[in-house]
C-alpha cells in the first residue's frame, strides 16, 4: 500500500511556478513510495494544472475540486 501525502491548496495562488513545485514534489513522493492528492484546489488551480497537462499527474482529490463547467 503506497503513503498519501494530502496537500491543502485553498490558499495558495495559481500560478506556474506553483504547479512546477507540485509536479516536483509529486515526483520526489513517487521516488519514496507516496503519492500526493490536492485537496480544496481552485477552479483557476485546476485549469492551469490541465493546461500544463499534468492533470494526471497531479492526484486532484475526488469530490473535493469545484464544479467544472460545461
Amino acid at each position: 500500500m503506497e503513503a498519501l501525502l494530502a496537500i491543502d491548496v485553498s490558499r495558495v495562488d495559481p500560478d506556474a511556478v506553483l504547479v512546477d513545485a507540485l509536479a516536483r514534489l509529486e515526483l520526489a513522493a513517487q521516488r519514496q513510495g507516496c503519492r500526493v492528492r490536492l485537496r480544496n484546489a481552485s477552479r483557476e488551480l485546476v485549469e492551469l494544472i490541465t493546461f500544463m497537462g499534468l492533470r494526471d499527474a497531479l492526484g486532484l482529490e475526488p469530490g473535493r475540486q469545484p464544479e467544472e463547467r460545461e
